[in-house]
């Protein structure tokens, strides 16, 4: 990719700052993220040749940021000479709001048509900003046509954006578009490995890992936040990380405060949360794996956290009983230990703070120390 035209150093929009733990070297890399991961570092490595756009997308906390920022650290140490900007849609729509104000657009598009490399998190911000979509959709197109790199996240694919212009969600489909899925039990361990490594403490027994990770397999966010707490608990009581530190930590086997049972479109609203989906695709017609499976899913969950009626579900899904019932037989049949299934049931649980069934760890023993990705 050719350099650019570089915009005036005190005229030029202000990244944001990076993150220092968010390069390739520190991405713990698993099934679910390793296809984002090669794209990102091959867009890294040949940008405006390789995909472009790459639109990443994916649920809160599976690596969408570090990913950006692990190719902003990567440009900048071996491409100095390229301006490369890394920001979020809502810094990208307050920056333009002000400009309108204060300077005019002119000054505005000089900054950012004049760039080598745009990397936004968080598209999804743009929704209902009309006046930033249509200078979003300038920038875009200004760039892409002069070959200039283009990397974009949000936390729902393309299709899903229903309030976002048209046209925009058409340009985010012409390079890649990837999506990160939850970590499995292995890479939750390796994330956790690592954590370990880098505190300057005694590595704990692998059997401790595997007890934070088959207890938290919401996102890598909330992974790291467990481990810190669970850490900071041995640190005050001067105590080894231990099975019943972990589970102190974490309150486990405490009594929980009797909860409210979740309302049928709560358990919709998270089944589609979890897994990227439009409530209007969960109740449409429509049969892919992804959609039928979650539909199931859901109303699994409908009949064990509620006191509906089967009939009384399958009403809420636009179906007859029968189809609930042999949603229910799917999902029991796809419930071992581990599985993928099994897996999503804990975090929509974990979405709706109702009580996850027991996992089963001895699936996996995790004796040795798992191999952390690159």
């Amino acid at each position: 990719m050719g350099k650019g035209t570089k915009p005036d150093r005190e005229r030029r929009p202000e990244s944001l700052a990076l993150d220092p733990s968010h390069t390739f070297e520190e991405f713990v890399i698993g099934p679910g993220n390793r296809l984002a991961h090669a794209a990102a570092l091959a867009v890294a490595e040949s940008p405006g040749e390789a995909y472009n756009p790459l639109f990443l997308h994916g649920p809160p906390g599976l690596g969408k940021t570090h990913l950006l920022g692990a190719i902003v650290e990567y440009l900048r140490r071996n491409h100095p000479e390229l301006e490369v900007h890394y920001t979020t849609a809502e810094r990208f729509t307050t920056e333009f709001v002000g400009a309108l104000q204060r300077e005019g657009p002119e000054a505005f598009k000089a900054r950012y048509r004049g760039l080598d490399a745009l990397l936004i998190d968080d598209v999804q911000v743009l929704e209902g900003k009309q006046r930033t979509e249509e200078e979003f959709v300038h920038t875009f197109n200004t760039l892409h046509s002069a070959g200039k790199q283009i990397v974009l996240s949000s936390d729902r694919p393309p299709e899903a954006l229903s309030k976002l212009a048209e046209r925009l969600r058409d340009r985010f489909n012409w390079g890649l578009r990837v999506e990160l899925e939850p970590p499995d039990l292995r890479t939750r361990i390796a994330v956790l490995w690592r954590i370990a490594s880098g505190s300057g403490s005694e590595l704990p027994d692998p059997r401790v890992l595997q007890e934070i990770a088959t207890n938290v397999p919401e996102n890598v966010r909330v992974l790291e936040g467990a481990m810190t707490r669970v850490m900071a608990i041995a640190s005050l009581l001067s105590e080894p990380l231990t099975t019943p530190i972990v589970r102190r930590a974490l309150g486990r086997g405490e009594p929980a405060a009797a909860a409210e049972a979740p309302t049928l479109a709560a358990i919709q609203d998270a089944v589609c949360a979890v897994n990227g989906l439009t409530k209007e695709e969960l109740l449409s017609q429509r049969r892919s794996p992804k959609i039928a499976r979650s539909r199931q899913l859901a109303m699994y969950m409908a009949r064990e956290l509620t006191g509906l009626s089967l009939a009384e579900i399958a009403r809420g899904f636009d179906r007859d009983h029968t189809t609930v019932m042999h949603a229910i037989r799917s999902v029991k049949g796809r419930l071992e230990p581990g599985s993928e299934t099994a897996e999503t049931l804990h975090r929509v649980h974990v979405r709706l703070g109702t009580k996850p069934p027991d996992p089963d760890p001895s699936t996996e023993t995790g004796h040795d120390p798992p191999s952390a990705g690159s």
